[in-house]
């Protein structure tokens, strides 16, 4: 059972090494254990940083991407690797190298093919209250989205089974963190949360720049996601919400009309109209998005299908070299 460490670097020259020293060496029921680095694009010495602390593999990236990006990046280099588990964890020593062997314990048993390290968002004290608010209610969110009990949708500490990352497919340019979590739940991967501790924070985060920011990708990331694998949920909801609104402004004209005062109406008339023609035809694409949302299954299947066929091909090589 080999084990990949992926961790997604900008610019930490500063806070690498601390995070390496931070990393277990031995986990009970792990035969192996290597190290990924990620370089997106960083300016400094991270690249030289890793290799002077022996990390095993370096992907460097040209410019800089995005954290999404790099992360799918990572998974894919890891899975190149060899890995039979990827855990995925942050360059600024955020989460402890210790609760590693508590994230993959999961896996190891057989029960998850994905687990997060829940920080515990709720009580955090390095978060400030409004941001701890934040937490809370985009974690609720990304519940109701997945159908996946998610009590801090927004940490980037979690494991992934060989099969999970296989089957991962991130098109956000913002986080990985909340469409993977929508994604997990639409394909009823089995998601277990355990608890984590944190270190000091060493420095801001980059990811969330301000409220404002944050607010707006993250809505932005969860609505897209979301209507991506529910797509029939979200336009018929639209859909129907017009159709009841223009059946609503119909009945108040009907009782206007019926008891002789429905002159000067027309306008409510015409309304209600547009209402549901837009509504119905709402509900109509919302039944072609669906049929679409097969297609875009199929095609995914496919994409996991070639991807463990490359696979195989690279471990054919990689022993006939050896």
């Amino acid at each position: 059972m080999k084990l990949v460490i992926q961790i997604p670097c900008y610019n930490e020259e500063c806070t690498l090494p601390g995070t390496l020293q931070d990393l277990p060496h031995k986990i009970e029921g792990i035969d192996e254990i290597e190290v990924l680095i990620i370089d997106d694009g960083s300016r400094d010495k991270t690249a030289e940083v890793a290799q002077a602390h022996g990390v095993e593999h370096i992907v460097r990236l040209g410019r800089n991407r995005g954290l999404a990006n790099a992360f799918v990046r990572g998974l894919e280099a890891s899975l190149a690797a060899g890995a039979d588990i990827i855990v995925n964890t942050d360059a600024d020593n955020q989460y402890r190298g210790a609760d590693i062997p508590r994230l993959v314990q999961p896996i190891l048993e057989g029960r998850a093919d994905i687990v997060v390290g829940d920080r515990g968002v709720a009580s955090l004290p390095e978060f400030s209250p409004l941001k701890r608010l934040l937490q809370r209610i985009g974690s609720w969110v990304v519940q109701t989205a997945s159908g996946v009990a998610t009590p801090d949708a927004t940490s980037g500490f979690r494991a992934l089974t060989r099969e999970a990352a296989l089957r991962t497919l991130i098109l956000s340019n913002y986080s990985y963190t909340l469409e993977s979590l929508i994604q997990a739940g639409a394909r009823r991967m089995a998601v277990v949360y355990v608890p984590i501790h944190v270190n000091p924070q060493t420095r801001k985060s980059r990811l969330m720049r301000n409220i404002p920011h944050y607010i707006v990708n993250s809505t932005a990331t969860i609505l897209r996601a979301y209507t991506m694998y529910r797509p029939l949920r979200v336009f018929f909801f639209l859909g129907g919400l017009m159709i009841t609104s223009g059946l609503a402004l119909g009945g108040r004209f009907l009782y206007y009309y019926l008891q002789g005062r429905g002159t000067g109406m027309v306008q409510s008339l015409i309304l209600t109209a547009i209402l549901l023609i837009v509504g119905f035809q709402t509900c109509l694409i919302g039944l072609v998005a669906d049929l679409i949302a097969f297609n875009r299954k199929i095609l995914e299947e496919t994409l996991y299908r070639v991807r463990r066929m490359e696979l195989r091909e690279n471990n054919s090589v990689m022993e006939n070299q050896g």
